[in-house]
């Protein structure tokens, strides 16, 4: 080669890492530009609850009151036959359905049926898709400056992570799903999410360990994280539904809940449309989280000469996989619905947050290549 090419040469790989550098820079203030408008979206979303009408609250009080007014003045049955009276024993009246949950109306949602509130939630979803789209520009310039998929680290799974789920919610509203009772806790968990990658996680871009170079990086990653989004929709779900079941059962029982709880959880879904909606995002994900292990497992073949070793990663992959398939089979079972099969797709999510942070972060294996 001759001194004038080697120059030339050495020229042109200067200006690609000045452009990726400047790529990256670009990434970093799209992301806090994004988290700037998410925090606007967090307080329209508050604004949302606090100003809502709340005098069109009150309809799982005024149903459950209405049940419980019904079953104790039912009035006795009687049987005439053959010139005797027989009376008979006053009939139940079912409160909880045979899903273990009660037959009460959905609350009237965050905006609490005012106009006001309405208007102010719209405002919060207008930001959330602007902030949607300035992340999303932060991740696709992430990866334009290291030219590969930008989740090669947990920096940039974390961003990725945070965009996809905010996308899932946007899809679901576009779809003309109510879930707009979601959002304030949507955008507050991915703005603590944005705050963890870009303070404890951040890591600059750089190439990929020698591992990561494979098609199935695209493959194998990408459904996890999209599993984990959904994973965390039926998690939010969940938790939600167990504090609309204690409310719900407070009132069955003639408790008085506090101002908060009336005033929050009575706009939620009811308990049983809560818990009919995680059930459902978690069965729809769980044969991608299956095809998620079995294409790792393929491209631990290619990598490393061996399908599956037990590496902590694996290990706690599997684990989680065990832990939705007892989840999805329990719900199938008479004897745990509600709240039982609640706290194990709760535990299920805590395997799926271990394998996340805790094997990339705390974990010595093959997989720790997190970056931090």
């Amino acid at each position: 080669m001759t001194l004038a090419a080697a120059t030339d040469l050495a020229g042109a790989v200067n200006l690609a890492a000045a452009n990726n550098e400047n790529l990256a820079s670009i990434s970093n203030t799209l992301i806090y530009s994004a988290m700037a408008v998410y925090t606007l979206a967090f307080f329209a979303y508050i604004a949302e609850w606090t100003f809502g009408g709340r005098s069109k609250v009150g309809r799982t009080a005024a149903a459950l009151t209405a049940q419980a007014a019904a079953r104790k003045t039912a009035p006795a049955v009687t049987v005439q036959k053959g010139g005797g009276t027989a009376v008979l024993e006053r009939p139940k009246v079912v409160v909880r359905s045979a899903t273990g949950t009660r037959d009460v109306p959905d609350g009237p949602g965050a905006h609490g049926g005012d106009e006001q509130g309405d208007l102010y939630g719209r405002i919060a979803i207008s930001l959330t898709v602007l902030a949607f789209a300035i992340e999303f520009g932060g991740v696709l310039t992430r990866a334009l400056s290291v030219q590969r998929a930008p989740w090669g680290n947990m920096y940039e799974f974390n961003i990725t992570f945070s965009t996809v789920a905010v996308g899932v919610y946007l899809t679901l509203l576009a779809l003309r799903k109510n879930v707009r009772w979601l959002g304030l806790f949507l955008i507050t968990s991915v703005l603590l999410d944005l705050g963890l990658a870009v303070t404890v996680l951040y890591t600059a871009s750089d190439q990929l360990v020698p591992a990561l170079h494979s098609y199935w990086l695209y493959i194998h990653v990408s459904t996890a994280i999209f599993c984990g989004a959904v994973f965390y929709v039926g998690a939010v779900s969940t938790i939600l539904y167990l504090f609309k079941d204690s409310y719900e059962s407070k009132l069955v029982s003639g408790g008085k809940p506090g101002k908060f709880a009336n005033s929050v959880l009575d706009r939620l879904p009811a308990a049983a449309t809560l818990d009919k909606f995680a059930y459902r995002v978690n069965a729809a994900v769980f044969p991608l989280w299956t095809f998620t292990i079995i294409a790792g497992a393929i491209w631990a073949g290619d990598a490393w000469g061996r399908y599956w070793g037990w590496d902590p990663k694996e290990t706690w992959s599997f684990i989680t996989w065990v832990a939705y398939a007892c989840y999805l089979h329990a719900r199938a079972t008479a004897g745990w619905k509600g709240r039982k099969a609640a706290y194990l797709a709760l535990a299920a999510f805590g395997c799926w947050l271990f394998n996340y942070y805790g094997v990339n972060i705390f974990v010595t294996g093959k997989h720790s290549y997190a970056g931090v």
